[in-house]
């Protein structure tokens, strides 16, 4: 262990023996003992001796080659702030950013930057982010790569910080998340001002010598332009596409939509099309050489995100172009909304939904055709929403999501509508869909029997393919009717409806000619069906009655099924309950059927 004294006896005779080699002929040993002698000063406080050997103008080589090794301790001391020796130190940090070789401070100051605790982490950041500039700034030409580094090293960082969910978070900037925003913005500042020099300079440049004296300065330029888009997109994925922004409404200064702003204010200073990111689906980018693929250069959660800034928050709203239609809009919009709702995190399947919506909003209720239904994502995207809608914990989430999919289906047309009921019939899977389908599908129909509004596809010949897809049990007379309650009810609902609404002389529908094979298919299997169920679960309730009255233990658990999953144990009060619920289900059932019948039998004898 060096005590101070001779820790800076041996930095003295270290450096007054460098003083005699020839410039950068310093050995390992020469390298170690400079290393280990100059941190121990600092660290025991002798940093005003350092300073002194590091200002001495004989000792200007010595510190160019080997003085960035003493970044770790000087750091500390910054860091610390209240330390007697913070001058001291301060000035020697300050003359090694100018002295040393700029790579070499570079690997340094992101040493220091790696930190686990969230606070050090913040303050290493406010700290070495301008002097990381100014380094990078002394590379020249050279400093792209060294930009990249820097840059995925600051993201990896801050991804460490937790983020501020709510008003009161963001205000507080209790982890300076918002602070390491504001300095990342700052930081990347000079150098997007370069980019966007160096792209002015080209437009003003003849073709001629963009093609042959410009060539290698642009391809300079094209890095740094690179690694700055990376920049961008991984902003656009994390934070931004993880927190909620605050509108001005509720938080007039919000610093995270200013790191928004500020973001897509970037991609445009460095040449990114903002409309063309938004609508890159369709669109066919051009093929630059030596450019990243474009799924690794755009990912697909970046531009997702982006397009959430644009038009649910208005961000750059005014650099969009008013040419493109609601329905264009749509279109593209629908491929970023299958990115964000094929995801399982909350923010990602909110943000989904919100543009979404704002998409669809735009567009005239009855115009979306049906050909639309052919391309992938008009189907994929309601399958997610009702993934969304059936099984996402948040109750928010699963409303947000019922009320876009009633919006979506409100846009298509008739032939569309029709077309996408028989898709969901015949893929949702879910009683509970299948059951808000039908009720969606009596409501068409409805509309389609009032005078003046007499379409093909909900009335006559076309509409009987989609009734016997609804006026089917899924599993005959063994269907399992607490499952598929939602399903069976919303069919008899529409049955019923169709009896009474349609005279057998005019049978617009179709029903009536139609009507033996609904009997055949749907209603005598579900009699049969409820009568099963019913002496199942009357047998079930009587023999729980009875192990109730003998007193046996509570622990003796009936197998009862209800909605398709056996019940936990229960005690014998709790079961007979249960089975009781189950019995006036195949009541309610049984009574809408019945009342069914007779207006049957009722119209036939007219």
């Amino acid at each position: 262990m060096k005590t101070a004294g001779m820790a800076l006896e041996q930095l003295s005779e270290v450096v007054q023996r460098c003083q005699a080699l020839p410039d950068d002929s310093y050995t390992t040993e020469d390298h170690n003992i400079f290393t280990v002698a100059g941190q121990t000063c600092i660290e025991e406080g002798n940093s005003a001796q350092v300073l002194s050997i590091v200002l001495d103008e004989k000792n200007q080589e010595i510190v160019r080659c080997m003085g960035w090794n003493l970044l770790p301790p000087l750091i500390q001391v910054l860091l610390k702030k209240e330390d007697k020796n913070l001058p001291q130190c301060l000035a020697i940090f300050n003359h090694l950013l100018e002295t040393c070789r700029p790579k070499e401070l570079l690997i340094g100051l992101l040493e220091q930057l790696e930190q686990d605790d969230p606070d050090t982490i913040a303050e290493s950041l406010h700290l070495l982010l301008k002097p990381l500039q100014k380094v990078l700034v002394r590379l020249g030409g050279r400093k792209a790569s060294s930009l990249g580094m820097a840059l995925s090293s600051v993201l990896d960082q801050v991804a460490k910080l937790p983020l501020p969910h709510t008003k009161e978070q963001e205000e507080d900037d209790v982890f300076s998340f918002c602070r390491c925003c504001t300095d990342m913005i700052d930081f990347v500042r000079p150098f997007v001002q370069e980019v966007r020099h160096n792209l002015l300079n080209n437009e003003m440049q003849s073709e001629t010598a963009n093609r042959t004296v410009g060539r290698q300065g642009k391809d300079k330029e094209d890095e740094l332009r690179t690694e700055l888009l990376k920049f961008c997109m991984k902003s656009l994925s994390h934070p931004l596409l993880e927190v909620h922004l605050k509108d001005p409404d509720t938080l007039a200064l919000s610093p995270l939509r200013t790191f928004a702003t500020e973001i897509l204010n970037i991609l445009g200073s460095i040449g990114e099309s903002l409309s063309s990111l938004v609508h890159q689906p369709l669109l066919k980018r051009k093929q630059v050489p030596g450019f990243l693929e474009e799924e690794v250069r755009y990912p697909k959660e970046s531009l997702a995100s982006l397009a959430h800034l644009v038009f649910v928050h208005h961000l750059a709203a005014d650099t969009f172009p008013t040419v493109f239609s609601p329905v264009f809009s749509l279109r593209c919009n629908i491929e970023h909304v299958s990115v964000l709702l094929s995801r399982t995190e909350e923010s990602k399947l909110q943000k989904g939904l919100e543009l979404y919506e704002k998409s669809l909003v735009r567009v005239e209720d009855g115009s979306l055709r049906a050909d639309l239904l052919e391309i992938k994502t008009f189907l994929t995207v309601p399958q997610n929403l009702i993934k969304v809608m059936t099984i996402c914990p948040k109750h928010e989430l699963r409303t947000k999501g019922l009320k876009v999919f009633q919006l979506s289906i409100d846009k298509f047309n008739t032939e569309a509508k029709y077309r996408f009921f028989q898709y969901m019939l015949k893929t949702s899977n879910h009683s509970g869909v299948e059951g808000y389908i039908i009720k969606n599908i009596k409501n068409q129909i409805d509309i389609a029997l009032q005078p003046g509004n007499s379409n093909v596809w909900f009335e006559g010949i076309q509409l009987m393919p989609l009734l016997r897809k609804v006026f089917i049990l899924p599993d005959g007379p063994e269907t399992d009717l607490l499952q598929y309650l939602d399903r069976v009810m919303e069919s008899l609902n529409l049955l019923r409806y169709l009896v009474i609404r349609d005279k057998v002389t005019e049978n617009q529908t179709g029903i009536w000619t139609e009507l033996y094979k609904v009997e055949d298919v749907f209603m005598k299997p579900l009699r049969v069906g409820v009568n099963m169920s019913r002496a199942h679960y009357e047998r079930e309730l009587q023999n729980t009655m009875e192990a109730k009255k003998s007193k046996a233990k509570e622990e003796s658990v009936l197998s009862v099924s209800v909605g398709g999953e056996e019940l936990p144990s229960m005690t014998p009060e709790s079961q007979i309950q249960a089975l009781h619920s189950a019995l006036h289900t195949f009541d309610m059932i049984e009574s809408v059927l019945a009342r069914i019948e007779e207006l049957i039998e009722v119209k036939d004898n007219l």
